[in-house]
């Protein structure tokens, strides 16, 4: 099985090198980050094209994580980070597909340190 993670920078504004990757690659799970999509946004029939079930949680401009499964439909389990409900980032998803659990996760890098992005990234 081939488990891939991608930093996509921008799912609309790079998906026609994202579907030559997933061509080219051919991973079983594909974990994506940085998507920068609103969820109504995301662009789930191009992927359904290439052979892909998916499932994302984005954020308009920023942040936005998603998981891709080759000829099957990821099932949700999670999309707060654990230990934090309130959490509004689009930074955390997580689902069941052929039978793992798996995770995508957009971390913050946390500058300027000392800051309020340093401490949430510590949380």
């Amino acid at each position: 099985m081939r488990i891939a993670t991608y930093n996509i920078n921008g799912v609309k504004a790079r998906l026609p090198r994202l579907l030559e990757w997933l061509e080219e690659t051919q991973p079983d799970i594909a974990c994506l980050q940085e998507v920068k999509s609103q969820d109504e946004g995301f662009p789930i029939a191009d992927f359904e094209r290439a052979g892909y079930g998916a499932i994302w949680h984005g954020q308009k401009s920023f942040n936005g994580v998603a998981i891709l499964a080759k000829g099957a439909q990821p099932v949700e389990t999670q999309r707060t980070l654990p230990g934090d409900p309130l959490d509004e980032h689009a930074r955390y998803l997580e689902a069941d597909v052929f039978g793992l659990r798996v995770a995508s996760l957009y971390l913050p890098n946390g500058n300027p340190q000392p800051g309020p992005k340093f401490d949430y990234k510590l949380a």
